[in-house]
């Protein structure tokens, strides 16, 4: 059975967003809570910055949304992306022409 796949990759500071939203908590307090920039936290709840380890804890000590789930979310985004891109769909193709040889 195919792993069921979005239409659109989901990105975790998109599921964040929509927690610290639900919540009523402003980004700032957050930021400040978990000892990040505003700029940083906004990034992340915009999709412009992945989540990393150390900040996937950082969310789990503040808002108890589990660090590996938020992990698990970035992968799948970090490799739904990638699998979209065409020149590295190519350079994928290629390597596997080449394993195929040996």
């Amino acid at each position: 059975m195919d792993k069921y796949v979005c239409a659109r990759p989901v990105h975790p500071g998109e599921v964040l967003k929509d927690e610290i939203e639900y919540r009523g908590i402003s980004q700032g307090k957050l930021a400040a809570q978990m000892g990040m920039s505003y700029k940083m936290l906004n990034h992340i709840l915009n999709e412009r910055r992945p989540i990393t380890t150390q900040t996937a804890m950082l969310f789990e000590a503040a808002l108890g949304v589990p660090a590996d789930s938020l992990i698990r979310l970035q992968t799948d985004y970090n490799i739904q992306v990638a699998s979209r891109d065409e020149s590295f769909a190519e350079r994928l193709a290629n390597v596997r022409k080449v394993a195929a040889m040996l």
